[in-house]
């Protein structure tokens, strides 16, 4: 007796396919499973953004850091420069001083010079005094005495003196988003760029103030 063929087909283990076209085409598949390829992208985005947030903040962090790097040199250089500056302005005084000493004792000898001459007769030769230069006194300037009365505030302003004590700012809140944290860092480097503006510009008048002393 012959075997039939599918008999023949299923015993040797190759696979029979159904022929009834009825059947589902789901029974013959395997059951989908949920594909990761749609969810992957968006976890992907969702870190991309966090990444790149957290990038932008620890940049503006940096960046208000090195702003307070600049203004910490900046007032180094100024307390050296305000340190020149006392020193000039103290050895202007003591110049001026010597000066003024010196064109006194001038204006002594030359009466003395004068007394000796009218004694002639008392010597075997008439006094002549050998005559040099003549000392001026020193050349005052009409802002001096209104600078010597703005020194203390000068000192003020060139930072000789201590700081004023500047009001405290209100209490701010704690930030959440990322942008607000880059907008507080924004603010900080505003507040900062101000401070580091203000002491270039004192630098600026203490290197005129500098000149004028040497000048004088």
């Amino acid at each position: 007796m012959s075997v039939p063929m599918y008999k023949k087909q299923n015993s040797m283990g190759t696979p029979v396919h159904k022929t009834n076209p009825f059947d589902s085409d789901s029974d013959s598949e395997v059951p989908s499973k949920p594909s990761r390829a749609q969810s992957v992208p968006v976890q992907r985005t969702d870190k991309s953004v966090q990444e790149l947030e957290d990038y932008a903040i620890t940049k503006a962090r940096e960046t208000t850091h090195k702003a307070n790097d600049c203004v910490r040199a900046a007032e180094a250089i100024r307390e050296d420069a305000t340190q020149t500056l006392q020193t000039l302005h103290r050895q202007g005084e003591q110049i001026m001083r010597s000066h003024q000493l010196a064109a006194d004792i001038e204006r002594d000898l030359t009466v003395s010079e004068k007394l000796l001459g009218s004694l002639g007769g008392l010597f075997s030769k008439a006094w002549r005094p050998k005559r040099n230069q003549q000392i001026k006194g020193p050349v005052s300037e009409n802002n001096w005495s209104v600078r010597t009365a703005n020194h203390t505030e000068q000192s003020w302003r060139l930072g000789i003196a201590p700081t004023r004590q500047e009001s405290p700012s209100p209490v701010q809140t704690t930030p959440a988003t990322a942008m607000e944290k880059i907008q507080a860092e924004k603010a900080k480097q505003d507040d900062v760029l101000s401070d580091l503006s203000n002491t270039l510009g004192q630098l600026k008048e203490m290197a005129v103030d500098m000149g004028t002393e040497i000048d004088r």
